[in-house]
This record gives structure tokens, sequence and C-alpha cells, in this order.
């Protein structure tokens, strides 16, 4: 089968859902054709309708609009994975686009998908992680930072709600925050974190390479965003890790998280200081693995293969 991920910031960017074309990509290319169409080839309609069997688009709106009317002249199978979380973005791919398949991402995200898939198969399967790399052995980092190290990561916007965790960790007083990421609110946050923690906050940027010694310097993982997120890949890296997990409490984090952490509304920076608190005290290494194993990117790669060659 020939393969097209349409991935317009896929060599610029480290998100979500250009980890997920990365991992997915290079288990594909073992039995396929596979292209990663970057930039401008990611937007084009003439690469879209270069002879795929299969095509699969990333970042929604006009660029899943021209994957969908390429059927019109091509006969290909044009799969949407929801990356971007439920809401008018997903509803445009399903409703509007039509694929032929729809991925949804947890089980939540599967029955609400299931309201606007007029015609399109919705299935489930997860993102995942590269359980031969995050592991628990292995090189670590000196943060220079007082422990233990809470440890967020993911970019730096206002839908990750990273201040909550900052307010969480001003009611403690021992302990330091590190967040990984870029982006836009990175002035904002900074500020917030030293006038609040000090020197006991940090924020850094690392390649998606270097993150399994990232999550092996913590003591715990926790990431605040809202209940749109789409999945939350870093949540399963930092378990693979054997990082316990603090999370906001909601019906996807419920799925993916388990029993390796503590879920808490995380808008109460009281609440989440104590959740904090009583995580740090628990042993999470072997429950932490355990529940980052049902997300191996080698298995969802398999059920991939199979809506693929379906």
């Amino acid at each position: 089968m020939k393969i097209a991920f349409l991935s317009r910031y896929q060599n610029t960017i480290q998100r979500g859902a250009e980890i997920f074309v990365l991992e997915l990509s290079t288990r594909l290319k073992k039995n396929h054709d596979v292209d990663i169409l970057v930039g401008k080839d990611a937007d084009s309609f003439t690469k879209i309708l270069s002879g795929y069997d299969v095509v699969i688009p990333i970042n929604g709106g006009m660029q899943s609009l021209k994957a969908s009317m390429g059927r019109l002249f091509k006969k290909y199978k044009l799969i949407i994975s929801g990356q971007a979380g439920i809401g008018r973005g997903e509803i445009w791919n399903l409703a509007i686009c039509q694929p032929n398949i729809y991925v949804a991402l947890t089980e939540y995200m599967a029955i609400w998908a299931e309201k606007w898939a007029f015609i399109s198969k919705v299935v489930k399967i997860p993102n995942g992680v590269d359980l031969s790399r995050f592991i628990n052995r292995g090189e670590r980092l000196d943060l220079k930072l007082e422990r233990p190290i809470i440890l967020s990561v993911g970019a730096l916007t206002w839908y990750k709600y990273h201040q909550r965790v900052i307010d969480a960790m001003s009611y403690l007083d021992k302990g330091s925050l590190l967040i990984v990421g870029e982006g836009e609110e990175r002035k904002k946050l900074e500020e917030r974190g030293k006038k609040k923690l000090g020197d006991r906050f940090k924020i850094l940027n690392f390649k998606h390479a270097d993150m399994p010694k990232v999550y092996r310097s913590a003591n715990l993982f926790t990431l605040a965003s809202w209940n749109r997120e789409a999945f939350g890949i870093v949540y399963v890296e930092a378990m693979a890790c054997g990082l316990g997990v603090v999370a906001p409490d909601d019906l996807s984090r419920q799925e993916i998280v388990g029993e390796a952490g503590i879920l808490v509304k995380t808008e109460n920076p009281q609440q989440y200081a104590d959740a904090i608190t009583e995580a740090l005290t628990k042993n999470w290494k072997d429950i932490s693995r355990r529940q980052a194993e049902k997300f191996s990117w080698d298995q969802i790669a398999q059920k991939y293969e199979k809506i693929i060659c379906g």
C-alpha cells in the first residue's frame, strides 16, 4: 500500500501530532510505501492526487477538505485521526470532510464522534509510547533544582494550564517545578513562576529524542491541560519511565492514567497541591510502567495496519 501523511509542521515543531506521524510512519514503513508530505506539499492538491492508496491528513481545515475532495478524482481511503481533540476542528473533519475512517483516541472521544459521523466509520485507537526508549533505566540529568522535582511537559499555550501547577506548587514548602515546552505563553509563565516559586522553578526545552532522560530526572509528572486534550502522549511517556502522574479528573485522563496516578480538580490549587503531596509518598514505578504498556506504538501500528488494509 502507498500511504501519505499530510503533516505541514513535521520538521519544525514537536507536538503530539508530529510525534504520532513519526512513530506510526516508522512502523508502517516496514510493510508499506510511506511518504510524509510537509510544508506546502502537505496542502498541495497535486501531491495528494499522486497515486496514494491511503491519505492521512493531520492539520485539519482546508487540508482535510482537499484530501476529502480528492476522492472525486482518485480512489483512495481517507483516514483522519482526532489529534486536535474534541471541538470544532474535529466536527469539521467528521461532518464536512467525512473520512472513510475516523480514529478516536479515547472511548470518550469515540462516543462523541459518533454524533457527527454521518457516514464515517469510527474506531478507537489511542496514541502511544516507544517502550524501548522510554524506560526507567539510563542517563539522568542534573537539573540543578531542589528535589523532589515535579515535571510538566506541553506547549506553553493557554489551554495547557501550566499556571495551575505553578499556583499549586506555591502551596508546598519544598520541591521544584520544571516545565518543558515552548510557546507564546513563555514570558508570562516565567514571570509567574519566578514570583511564586523563585529558584524552585525553571522552563526548559528539549528535543523529543532527549525526553526519556528528562522524565527519568524527575520525581513526579503532571499536566493540567483542558478536558478537550486529544490524548496527551506525555502522560504515557512519563508512565513508561516509571513516574506517577497527577492529572485532571475527566473521562479521558481516567482512561489514560488509570491506577498510575491521582486525578484531581486542578482548578483548585490547594486540592492540586494536596494531590501532588500524596503522589510523592507512593512508589509508582511498576504500576506506571504496566499502564504505559497498554499504549505500545508497536501494538497501535498493528491496529492501524488492520484499518489501512481492511
